[in-house]
């Protein structure tokens, strides 16, 4: 799906409730957990030994941390959406974040994005996206948060 082109943050004000966007596909290959776990501290076998998951875990193989999934919302929305104009845009944080289903090793997640809320402030404006994160051929979504971003 091509990227939806904006000339402006404020364009997204005129799709609120809508989606507006379905990310590229990423893969979480077993290399890209082992990075995350290094940068995180985050050493859990459950993410890292891929004999014991397969005896052990209930999935039956290495998964992904959520905080892994959460962090590629960033390029997840990049590859989804381009804006111009502005000087700035700034991921302000996150109301909720749930993860309803794990990311197996080597699977394809990809996030798509509506716009739950827009609002004018002093100094420029915020939007809130409503992102699900989905797993290729899995049943539910394996992320669902409320993101908000600033723009200046």
């Amino acid at each position: 799906m091509p990227p939806l082109i904006l000339e402006s943050f404020e364009e997204l004000r005129k799709f609120l409730g809508q989606e507006i966007a379905k990310s590229d596909w990423i893969a979480i290959t077993q290399d890209r957990i082992r990075g995350f776990a290094e940068i995180t501290g985050d050493n859990q076998w459950i993410h890292l030994d891929s004999e014991r998951a397969k005896r052990e875990s209930p999935y039956g193989s290495t998964i992904a941390h959520g905080f892994l999934t959460l962090s590629l919302i960033s390029q997840m929305f990049a590859s989804a959406v381009r804006i111009s104009g502005g000087r700035l845009t700034i991921n302000y944080g996150l109301n909720r974040v749930r993860f309803p289903a794990p990311v197996l090793v080597d699977a394809l997640i990809r996030a798509t994005f509506t716009v739950q809320s827009f609002k004018d402030l002093p100094e420029g404006s915020e939007v809130t996206l409503a992102v699900v994160v989905e797993s290729e051929n899995a049943a539910k979504p394996c992320c669902v948060a409320e993101w908000i971003l600033r723009h200046r």
